[in-house]
């Protein structure tokens, strides 16, 4: 039993160490861009968008499709900068635990 009590307490410092990653990546900021920088999105380690930047030369009535495919491709951009950044987190956070393909943290 003594096992099992050493069990319940990792879990409860890692479930605190957790909390406190989640309060960190909701102030972290990461920003994607696309067309050599015309376009800017920056998001919350949350997924959340924070900032949009776009160039004005890129305002044009008539290529309005362009400036829709820079927003997307800034965006996932910057998606992919947060969710390696949160691996990177996590994988501190479990010492290089891997998790089985498909199981991410949090629960």
């Amino acid at each position: 039993m003594k096992n099992l009590g050493a069990m319940m307490k990792q879990a409860q410092q890692m479930q605190a160490k957790m909390a406190e990653m989640q309060e960190k990546l909701s102030d972290l900021e990461v920003s994607g861009s696309s067309g050599g920088g015309m376009v800017r999105v920056t998001l919350s380690g949350k997924n959340e968008a924070r900032k949009v930047k776009i160039d004005p030369s890129l305002m044009n009535a008539e290529e309005t499709e362009v400036l829709e495919d820079l927003l997307i491709a800034a965006f996932n951009d910057a998606k992919t900068k947060v969710e390696a950044e949160m691996a990177e987190k996590m994988s501190e956070l479990t010492g290089g635990l891997k998790l089985p393909p498909g199981m991410q943290l949090p629960f």
